[in-house]
């Protein structure tokens, strides 16, 4: 395989098994959440949980697309820990969570 990861790499990556290319290909496309000016302390628990509720905001947008919502559910995952998205969709479940309301 003659591609390069990125950059910083500069030897080739070895031929890899197809299921380590799948894993690469997985791990290639993960992306956080940007930096957002709104949140600038190192603390982003506010960050995580207005990520969440944005996303479910675009849900209730777009009447349940989870397709045309999925870039906002990533950005939300992604920074917040899963034992709160856990905890959240449970809630949301239970019709008892704090956040936006579907």
């Amino acid at each position: 395989m003659s591609t390069k990861i990125n950059k910083i790499f500069t030897e080739q990556i070895p031929e890899l098994s197809a299921e380590d290319a799948a894993k690469l290909e997985i791990v290639k496309n993960v992306r956080t959440t940007p930096r957002d000016a709104r949140f600038p302390s190192q603390n982003q628990s506010n960050h995580c949980w207005n990520r969440y509720n944005e996303w479910l905001l675009c849900l209730k947008s777009t009447k349940g697309d989870e397709e045309g919502c999925k870039n906002m559910k990533q950005l939300a995952f992604s920074i917040c820990p899963s034992i709160w998205t856990d905890k959240w969709e449970e809630e949301r479940e239970e019709h008892i969570f704090a956040g936006l309301q579907e």
